[in-house]
């Protein structure tokens, strides 16, 4: 096999047109047999595997940086430069799903959040110029979904305002995000990809200047490189050139010669360049195209035959959501939804069908979503703005200015909130109740299972005079966990017998972590510790109910999937402080740290947040209080 014998990107300098053919052909039959043992982003990469080639011909990485916009299609770069053991794609000492600077020098951005890499290309070309590094490039590869964000936007404003300094960016144009791609900027390069008119002109002169002795050659990369003038004559004028970048393409994105052609043109101009490829997400994988939804974005474990998962899951927290939508829809004409290009992932397609005229997908704009959602409520429609919770994280500002300030009723719903592990560090939603504390007005639940995000969704949109949130995590959902009482708004999922005056431990449990927090409870019970657990349903504001039934205990302790600062055991220890309430608090949650990518099970492992590691620091604790601790008496606890 050729791949085999690839161990960097210069091993590709010795192949002839027939063995890079050979090679992107086994390349594909590489990423469908690994990627269908371990899931993951298999149809992204599947689309770029001749202009992957292509870039580490042209350009000489890592001294020239190649670098890959939400890194979802990095998976031919990495096996390209040296990284072909996908066994453990994803999982723990495995390779990373994504760029990955421990893994290669050759890897360069690991942030895996979109519209991002125009900025990263922009300050490394910046770079290049003020230490006088002129045989250094950069080549930033953007899809077409990602430009619909607008911080590409405000990057190209930048770098096309520099007009000498070197910077190639390629624009994947497979018309997808993860569904199809949308908006004004779409139409247009839908317009590119149709007006053909251009290249057809070119492809029939090819063959008669190819053959034409000495000049012929060089005349076709001339015309084919030429000016607006001449493409004016044949293709509308480019909006790109518009905004003063020198533009090529429409190309064939499959066409490694093409592609080599149109590189190596960018590379040698003095100036930013778009090079504009047309690549069919799925390539060359059947199961893949004829998968409309998302052309196999991601996939889980899967038969490499037919595409088929290997096994059935059970419903999902998205999927509980996706229903409950429907029923709103079908109650209140005012609900629309909104989200940034995942309509499948975060669960809004079936609203989608049932109401498409009020359903708003804004591209990969967090930012203008939420703003958006803003206008919406103002003139009357309550928006719910579906997004995972780590892309929350962008559209801060807008949420606490544009909807908090105006007290608009606009519904947040954070999927794939908490440890999410196998997408690594930027996916992980630890982030979001932290942030979300500090907004005036905002209401947040965390509901605990499929019942509760029914509940507490209903609970959110009939709110009209402030944002709220409802936050849930990644995957299936557990089983109902029933309420024995209710104090204040908040439910009591356990409480000690009646013959007990002042419990030990008041155990708030935050969302889906609530079958965890049982557990905790009767660890703790085993251990003579008496404990009510209480599951507050809104974590902001801090139930009035809590700071009174706290002194009632003698330890506080809480359990989230959030962020330790800031997050919800902050909230309650500021509550109890303000209530005058001098009772010991102890916050369990995630550690501040950027957590390497591997099961959701392996990483609570790894960051304490289990049943057994929190039962037993919570029993050191309690004898801490009776003047009894052992450390030999708190192992006891698993």
């Amino acid at each position: 096999m050729l791949l085999t014998r690839i161990k960097g990107p210069r091993d590709l300098d010795r192949l002839s047109q027939e063995e890079l053919d050979q090679l992107a052909a086994e390349i594909r039959s590489f990423l469908v047999d690994a990627v269908s043992k371990t899931g993951g982003h298999l149809g992204p990469n599947l689309g770029v595997v001749e202009l992957t080639i292509a870039l580490h011909r042209v350009f000489d990485s890592p001294k020239d940086k190649v670098l890959f916009d939400t890194g979802h299609q990095s998976y031919v770069h990495k096996l390209l430069t040296g990284r072909q053991d996908f066994g453990n794609l994803r999982s723990k000492g495995g390779l990373s799903g994504y760029p990955s600077r421990a893994e290669s020098d050759h890897d360069v951005i690991e942030n895996s959040h979109a519209s991002t890499v125009l900025g990263w290309a922009d300050g490394i070309a910046k770079a290049n110029e003020v230490l006088g590094r002129e045989d250094h490039h950069v080549a930033a590869v953007i899809g077409d979904g990602a430009l619909t964000g607008g911080m590409a936007w405000e990057a190209l404003n930048n770098i096309a305002a520099a007009k000498d300094r070197p910077l190639v960016i390629v624009v994947n144009d497979n018309e997808r995000s993860y569904g199809p791609t949308i908006g004004g900027l779409a139409n247009h390069l839908a317009t590119l990809r149709t007006t053909d008119g251009y290249e057809r002109f070119l492809a029939r002169g090819k063959d008669i200047l190819e053959r034409t002795p000495v000049v012929g050659k060089p005349l076709y990369e001339t015309l084919h490189g030429a000016k607006k003038g001449l493409k004016d004559f044949i293709a509308p004028q480019g909006m790109f050139e518009d905004l003063g970048l020198k533009y090529i393409g429409p190309i064939d994105g499959h066409d490694i010669e093409a592609l080599e052609s149109a590189l190596q043109r960018a590379k040698r101009f003095s100036g930013p360049v778009i090079v504009h490829c047309l690549t069919q997400k799925g390539r060359g994988y059947t199961p893949a195209l004829e998968h409309e939804a998302d052309r196999f974005h991601a996939v889980g474990v899967i038969h490499p035959d037919t595409g088929l998962p290997v096994a059935t899951d059970a419903a999902s927290w998205t999927s509980v959501f996706a229903d409950e939508m429907v029923k709103l829809g079908h109650e209140r004409p005012d609900i629309v939804g909104i989200t940034a290009a995942m309509l499948h992932p975060v669960g809004l397609k079936k609203f989608a069908d049932a109401f498409p005229d009020r359903i708003f997908d804004v591209g990969i704009a967090e930012q203008h979503g939420a703003t958006s959602a803003a206008g919406l409520a103002t003139g009357g429609a309550h928006p719910v703005f579906a997004v995972y919770a780590t892309f929350l994280n962008r559209a801060f500002d807008q949420v606490l200015m544009d909807v908090a300030l105006h007290k608009c009723g606009v519904t947040f719903v954070l999927d794939r909130a908490g440890v999410t592990g196998t997408d690594g560090a930027s996916h992980n939603g630890m982030w979001d109740m932290s942030i979300m504390q500090v907004v005036p007005g905002l209401r947040l639940a965390a509901p605990r299972d499929a019942e509760q995000l029914r509940a507490q969704l209903r609970e959110a949109v009939a709110v009209k005079d402030a944002p709220t949130v409802v936050r849930y995590s990644k995957g299936v959902v557990g089983p109902a966990v029933p309420a024995v009482g209710r104090i204040g708004g908040m439910d009591v999922l356990r409480e000690p017998g009646a013959d007990v005056t002042r419990p030990d431990v008041l155990l708030v449990s935050v969302g889906a972590l609530a079958p965890m927090c049982l557990e905790i409870a009767s660890l703790l019970d085993k251990q003579g510790i008496t404990t009510t657990v209480v599951d507050p349903r809104w974590v902001k504001p801090v139930d009035e109910a809590l700071p009174p039934l706290a002194e009632r205990h003698r330890v506080v302790v809480t359990v989230e999937d959030n962020g330790r600062t800031g997050g919800v055991g902050s909230a309650v220890s500021q509550a109890l402080r303000d209530a005058g309430i001098d009772v010991p608090l102890r916050d369990f949650g995630i550690p501040q740290r950027f957590l390497d990518h591997a099961s959701r099970k392996e990483v609570m492992a790894e960051i304490g947040l289990t049943a057994p590691d929190i039962a037993r620091q919570v029993t050191g604790l309690v004898a801490k209080l009776d003047g009894r601790y052992d450390s030999e008496q708190a192992a006891t606890v698993d």
